[in-house]
């Protein structure tokens, strides 16, 4: 007697767990190819910004991961940078900044 009820019990919970993944997957589809590129960001502990878009170039000052900034042009592996948190502009190596690549799963 006690297995007769504990039968329908177990086949209700695996027929609302079988629903939950159809439900995820009945999302609409958002194709990321359309969506803007990701935010320039530092992938170093801090990087030196330099006067020409060259290693042995004046320093000019030191870009932190927590300093916010923005790119205005592009030369080669090179990046020029204003560092909104000091307001040092120059050059940083595209090797140390750069824009993450977003991952689309078609």
């Amino acid at each position: 007697m006690l297995g007769a009820l504990a039968l329908p019990v177990l086949s209700a919970t695996t027929a609302s767990a079988a629903t939950v993944p159809t439900a995820a997957t009945a999302a609409p589809a958002v194709s990321c190819h359309n969506l803007p590129p990701l935010p320039y960001a530092v992938h170093a502990k801090a990087v030196t910004i330099r006067s020409k878009a060259s290693s042995k170039s004046t320093a000019l000052g030191v870009l932190y991961k927590s300093h916010k900034f923005t790119v205005s042009k592009k030369s080669g592996n090179w990046l020029f940078i204003t560092d909104k948190s000091t307001g040092v502009k120059g050059w940083v190596s595209g090797t140390y900044v750069y824009r993450d690549v977003r991952m689309c799963l078609d």
